[in-house]
This record gives structure tokens, C-alpha cells and sequence, in this order.
């Protein structure tokens, strides 16, 4: 085979790249663009078209309350406390440091992973021995082995809340100053932690033997991920509801899931919605249960909630999610769309945990229904085995329903509540109560 010969090219003939004709071009193109968007912030309601927010605007995120933004930095830690109508104050935090928060997250982080473990473990060997295939001393190392994993749990939480109390929350509280509840209540505060400290519960740091010396007995606690979702989630929640939506409450109920420990709670929680809400719930529970059914469902509907598993990929979190009949309903699905939800009570596992690789992203199923559409989010923290948990879920459905319809501006006070009765009677448990966070105005 032959290979027709190129002809040469004479250099003179090559075109040569008109490079001032580009750059005039885009210049002129640079031009129209800035032309382009002056004219559509002359619009009304588009003044701020493309540009960052403004502090001023900002500040109106905290018109019920402070926000508390913790930064964290290998430079130094501060605690900025947006009010509305104020300037920003720095609260400056001496004790804290960036290489101490990672080492108190990583340490954190493996007390609950081997907690969930010897759980796990404890489930695996019931269900040996009612087999028979374990025998009464088996069974009974098992237990004991995860009561001294669970004590050891406990032990730690303690201390990590003693700590996030003098290093945080407490000079937070005090440059605050005193509260002044009206009626009794406490003040509201929202928590933007950033960094590690997005993994760790602020809400409830205290020295809980001491008398006062808690959040909890200062302010209630809700979080945001920035100050401009709290500032969207507040404009949704005085805007009228969407044309077609129905003022209802989906719940997914799974007590058993394929290949996952059963749930021995769901039934309670599930009565408790159909005597509070009769005619304005839908539950799908077994093979009903599935992704496409439940995506539906909460886009028909303005409240959600989820009695289920579910799981949380520290290293990848978009993957993280709610364990459902067919399918992982993951983070990614739930922000594939838009919802214009209300109220949303995630009564499952780690739906509030974020990841450990960007952190400050907050890519947690919670802060996912957040951001697409429910303007209020109940959730938690890790893992809840505890049977009494389940009273924290009856007693928040008790406080915001009235006459069959759902308030899910009550909600935060709701969990306060709630929570603060389990932890009366559980002081040296933290691990009960601390798991359970709300999300939203």
C-alpha cells in the first residue's frame, strides 16, 4: 500500500491567529454582559441580581433570634453573633483550636461507630441464641460487652459536652448576656457551626450536675447551614403554600427492612400519627414503601415523616440517605427536586451527620430536605437504639398538632420540650437525648 505524498505548505501560507481580533471580541462581549444585567437589576424585585448578599440583609435571618456562627481555623476560633438591626459581634475563642476540634470529632466519631457495633452485634446474637445456635454464655458475653461499650459511651459524651460548654457554648451564652424569657420561655438561638464542629452537638454542651450550666437551660437550640437558608426557610414560611398541595402528612413506616435490623418502635409511632392526624395521613409501609413512591408522595404533601433506617457515608455523604423498601433514597435523589414542604421528622439513624472530608458543605439528609423545600427539619445526630427515644417523637406530634391540622412553627419549642423531660430523668445519659437537633426557623 502507497501513501500519497503531502505537499508542503509554503509558511506564508498559514493564517496566522488574529489574536487582537479576539481579545476585542471578548471585550465586547464582556460589555454586553455587564449591560445585560444592569438592565435586569433596574427590574423590580431583582436589585441584588448576581451579587452576594448584603450584610444588612443577612441580619434579618436573625429576626427571632441570634445566630451564632462558629469559625474555626488553624489562625484562630471565633464565635460571630449575628442579631438583627446590629452590628456582628466577635466573641474571640481562646480555647478553642483547630487541631483540638478534629482530634475531639475523631474521637467522637469512633465512640459511636463501635457503640452502633456492639449494638449491632448484641441484635446478631438474640437472634443466634433464639436460633439456637448460641448458647446462654454467648448471649450473655454479648450483652455485657455492650454494656461496657455503651457506659464507655456515655462517659465520653459527657466529657465532649463539658468541653463544647467552657470552650463554646458558654462564653457564647455569657457575651449574650442574661435571658429574659417572656412567659416563662426561653430565648431562641441558632447554631452555624463550620469545619469540624459541624459533626459535634452544640445544642446540648453543659455540665449537666451543675444547675444552669447547659444550653439547654438558656436558650433553645436550632441549627441552620448558613445564614441565607435560614433567611429562604423564613421567606417560605410566611409565603402562601403551593397551588395543589395537600395539607397532609406522608409517612414512611418501615419496622422491618430487607437485610437491616428490625425497628420495634415503628408501630407505636405510626398510632400515634393516625390518633393525632386521621385524615390527613398516608402511610406506606412494606413493599409500598419504595423510592419512586415515597418522592411522590412528598411532592404531593407538605409533611413528612420517616420511621425507618437510615445511613450516612462520612467519606462520600450525597450518598447517605434513607434505607427504603427497594432502594437507598439517597441525598442526591432528595435534591434532584424541589419541594415546598412544611415539616419534616426524620425519626431514623444519622440523618443529621454529615461528612468528615468537606465538612462546611453540610451534605446530610437533613440540611438536604432543608434546602430543597421543607422549611422545618427534626432529625438526629447517630444512631438512636434507646426505646425511650420514641417518646421524644409522641410527645413533639402532641405539641404541634391542633385540631387535626399540623403547626410546624411549634416544632423547635416541641423538641425542646420533649427532649428536655428525657434528659431530666437521664442526666448521666446523654446519649438518650443529645442525638436530636431541629433545622429551620
Amino acid at each position: 500500500m502507497h501513501w500519497l505524498p503531502v505537499p508542503l505548505v509554503e509558511r506564508a501560507d498559514v493564517t496566522e491567529p488574529d489574536w487582537s481580533r479576539h481579545a476585542d471580541r471578548r471585550m465586547a462581549l464582556a460589555r454586553e454582559w455587564d449591560e445585560l444585567v444592569a438592565q435586569v437589576r433596574e427590574m423590580d424585585g431583582f436589585e441584588d441580581f448576581l451579587r452576594p448578599p448584603r450584610v444588612e440583609q443577612l441580619r434579618e435571618a436573625a429576626t427571632d433570634g441570634p445566630v451564632v456562627i462558629v469559625n474555626v481555623s488553624r489562625w484562630r476560633c471565633d464565635a460571630l453573633i449575628v442579631r438583627a438591626g446590629e452590628d456582628v459581634a466577635d466573641v474571640e475563642l481562646d480555647a478553642l483550636t483547630l487541631d483540638r476540634a478534629v482530634e475531639r470529632v475523631n474521637a467522637y466519631l469512633d465512640v459511636l461507630h463501635e457503640d452502633q457495633a456492639a449494638y449491632l452485634a448484641l441484635l446478631d446474637a438474640r437472634e443466634r441464641r433464639e436460633d439456637g445456635q448460641l448458647s446462654r454464655d454467648e448471649f450473655l458475653g454479648a450483652a455485657t460487652k455492650y454494656e461496657q461499650v455503651r457506659t464507655a459511651t456515655e462517659t465520653h459524651l459527657t466529657g465532649l459536652l463539658a468541653w463544647l460548654w467552657d470552650v463554646i457554648a458558654e462564653p457564647v451564652l455569657d457575651a449574650l448576656g442574661p435571658a429574659s424569657p417572656e412567659g416563662g420561655e426561653l430565648p431562641r438561638l441558632w447554631w452555624c457551626p463550620t469545619g469540624p464542629l459541624t459533626l459535634l452537638p452544640l445544642h446540648a454542651a453543659g455540665r449537666h450536675d451543675v444547675p444552669g450550666a447547659a444550653v439547654f437551660d438558656r436558650v433553645v437550640s436550632s441549627y441552620t447551614p448558613t445564614l441565607r437558608a435560614l433567611l429562604e426557610s423564613r421567606t417560605r414560611s410566611t409565603s402562601a403554600p403551593a397551588t395543589g398541595l395537600q395539607e397532609s402528612l406522608v409517612a414512611v413506616a418501615l419496622g422491618e427492612t430487607p437485610g437491616q435490623p428490625m425497628l420495634p418502635n415503628v408501630d407505636r409511632e405510626i398510632a400515634v400519627l393516625h390518633r393525632l392526624l386521621p385524615d390527613r395521613l398516608e402511610v406506606l409501609s412494606g413493599s409500598g414503601a419504595t423510592v419512586a413512591a415515597v418522592l411522590d408522595a412528598m411532592a404531593a404533601r407538605r409533611w413528612a415523616h420517616f420511621s425507618c433506617h437510615g445511613d450516612q457515608n462520612l467519606a462520600d455523604p450525597s450518598q447517605g440517605g434513607l434505607l427504603l423498601y427497594d432502594d437507598l433514597l439517597s441525598i442526591t435523589a432528595i435534591t434532584a427536586r424541589q419541594y415546598h414542604g412544611d415539616f419534616a421528622f426524620l425519626s431514623a439513624c444519622k440523618t443529621a451527620t454529615g461528612g468528615v472530608s468537606l465538612p462546611d458543605e453540610a451534605i446530610t439528609l437533613a440540611a438536604a430536605l432543608h434546602y430543597t423545600g421543607y422549611n422545618h427539619v427534626i432529625a438526629t445526630l447517630w444512631s438512636v437504639w434507646d426505646p425511650s427515644a420514641v417518646e421524644v417523637t409522641e410527645a413533639v406530634y402532641e405539641e404541634i398538632v391542633a385540631d387535626g391540622m399540623l403547626h410546624p412553627g411549634r416544632s423547635a419549642r416541641a423538641l425542646h420540650h420533649a427532649v428536655a423531660r428525657l434528659r431530666e430523668r437521664n442526666l448521666d445519659r446523654p446519649g438518650v437525648w443529645t442525638p436530636f437537633i431541629h433545622i429551620g426557623p
